[in-house]
């Protein structure tokens, strides 16, 4: 019995022993090579990300928004019911990204980069912000990210008060930036400049400011004003800075890449943007699309833009996708399909941020440069992108080069004298721009212009409330209405006389 009691407490002596000799168990478990803890940096790239990187579940996802901005139709195994204009619920998912944003400013406070994070804080917030209210309206804007206080049931801003605390957050990027370094984390071909992410900023208050045209009249948003002085402080995106955004690689594949299913494969381009294509003799058509089999069937020639048909995306889907068998169609260019690379992502580009300004100087908001020159910039560095996108391999043999560019400025390209023809071409050159792109921001631009014209057929429109018309906005989030149900009724109460419709106006339309 005593060597029983000697063998228990021994062994007992030697667990106390291994536990006095640690502060904890961690100590034993953690490996010292591994990261334990997370930096500005790695915080940074994740941030970014969420913002610039198309974060869909699948390339189904992907072209929902090209379907709603009336780029593609879809003669697949079933329609998709954002080409019909069946508008669900948006999410707030994307303020997830606060929390981290909150922790990236915590790591980075006192280091040589603070400034440079600091400027990434505030760019990123009012991106996100930015989108998640032209999406619904009102959203909880001054109350968010309080979890840790125990407020969990933010209040909705108004859109108005939204959209001047995110040009007031670019503002300060802008001013952090100006005082940053090189920083770390960054996954975008700026590589961590802050003088590149100093004009991305400076052209994404650009954007905002023309989405708010419609309010041009209200002195106390100073939306002229404003604009001017963003453009006289001359930090804006030179050709030579390009876009923000990323570049698609074998690591980081285009979402569209080897996904050559039943479902891909079968969409087809719209005739609104096949149409404008061809007015304008751009070769861009035969990088965006594959000519119709029956067209090649009957003697037209790849090359040739009659070799190119669009689809009403309005149409009966029944009666489209018999077309579509019969070969009527041209299908999206093969090469998003196959192609790992395809064109970068651009989220913010200086072709964008150049057509603003020609919109800009005819409405009189800027007195320096020119329209037509504006506008001639912009396209000319969109052409040029397309232009380095494999056209050797996917471009039907109507490559776009340096003389093509230099030439494209005839016919219907040509800057019209008027203002009314000059505002049109603008916005179908950024109507074009954005093709698998952000469409999203081709259908906010639609909701301000009403240009180009989508189609609408009462007979397959999918909007419930009016069968006429487009929807203006989605839904709010279910969950709104399940865990802060009394701010978003009154939120509702404040601009949609108390009902959540996908054809109410948000301010910024009204």
């Amino acid at each position: 019995m005593k060597n029983i009691y000697r063998i228990v407490y021994t062994a007992g002596f030697i667990c106390l022993s291994c536990l006095s000799a640690c502060n904890n168990f961690e100590e034993i478990n953690t490996n010292p090579d591994s990261i334990t803890k997370a930096s500005a940096s790695m915080l940074c790239t994740n941030i970014v990300l969420s913002n610039v990187k198309f974060n869909g579940r699948d390339s189904h996802a992907y072209l929902q928004p090209n379907a709603i901005a009336k780029y593609l139709g879809f003669a697949n195994e079933s329609q998709m019911p954002e080409q019909y204009n069946s508008f669900g619920n948006s999410s707030f998912e994307q303020m997830t990204i606060l929390p981290n944003i909150e922790k990236m400013v915590e790591y980075a406070t006192g280091t040589a980069m603070e400034n440079s994070y600091r400027g990434i804080a505030k760019f990123s917030r009012a991106y996100m912000f930015y989108k998640t209210t032209m999406r619904v309206g009102d959203i909880p804007y001054s109350q968010t990210n309080q979890g840790a206080t125990g407020s969990y049931r933010p209040i909705f801003d108004s859109q108005k008060d939204v959209l001047l605390g995110v040009l007031d957050e670019l503002k300060e990027a802008d001013t952090y930036f100006a005082n940053g370094i090189k920083f770390d984390g960054d996954p975008t071909p700026f590589a961590g400049d802050p003088k590149k992410w100093r004009k991305a900023t400076n052209a994404l208050a650009l954007r905002v400011l023309m989405s708010m045209s419609k309010k041009e009249g209200d002195a106390s948003l100073r939306i002229k004003e404003r604009f001017a002085e963003i453009v006289n402080a001359g930090q804006l995106l030179s050709e030579a800075d390009g876009y923000l955004g990323l570049v698609y690689t074998s690591v980081n594949m285009h979402p569209m890449a080897g996904t050559n299913d039943l479902f891909t494969s079968r969409t087809v381009i719209s005739s609104l943007l096949i149409d404008e294509l061809k007015k304008l003799n751009d070769r861009r058509l035969f990088y965006f699309a594959d000519p119709a089999s029956i067209k090649i069937a009957t003697g037209n020639n790849e090359s040739v833009m009659d070799a190119y048909e669009g689809v009403d995306v309005s149409m009966d889907y029944a009666e489209m996708t018999n077309n579509y068998l019969k070969g009527d169609y041209s299908l999206l260019n093969s090469r998003y399909l196959k192609d790992v690379s395809s064109e970068p992502r651009m989220v913010i580009s200086y072709a964008e941020q150049q057509l603003i300004l020609a919109e800009a100087r005819i409405y009189g908001w800027i007195t320096t440069g020119s329209a037509e020159d504006y506008y001639k910039s912009a396209v000319k560095w969109a052409l040029g992108i397309q232009m380095n996108t494999k056209g050797d391999k996917y471009a039907h043999g109507m490559e776009i080069t340096a003389d093509y560019i230099n030439n494209y400025f005839t016919g219907e390209a040509a800057f019209k004298s008027t203002s009314s023809e000059q505002l049109k071409q603008i916005w179908i050159q950024h109507y074009i721009l954005n093709f698998m792109q952000d469409a999203e921001e081709s259908y906010f631009e639609y909701r301000r212009n009403k240009y180009p014209v989508f189609p609408i057929n009462p007979n397959t429109n999918l909007n419930l409330e009016n069968a006429s018309v487009i929807p203006m906005r989605w839904l709010y989030p279910s969950s709104e209405t399940n865990y802060n149900r009394e701010n978003l009724e009154t939120a509702l109460n404040n601009q949609f006389d108390g009902y959540d419709e996908v054809n109410k106006l948000m301010w910024i339309l009204k």
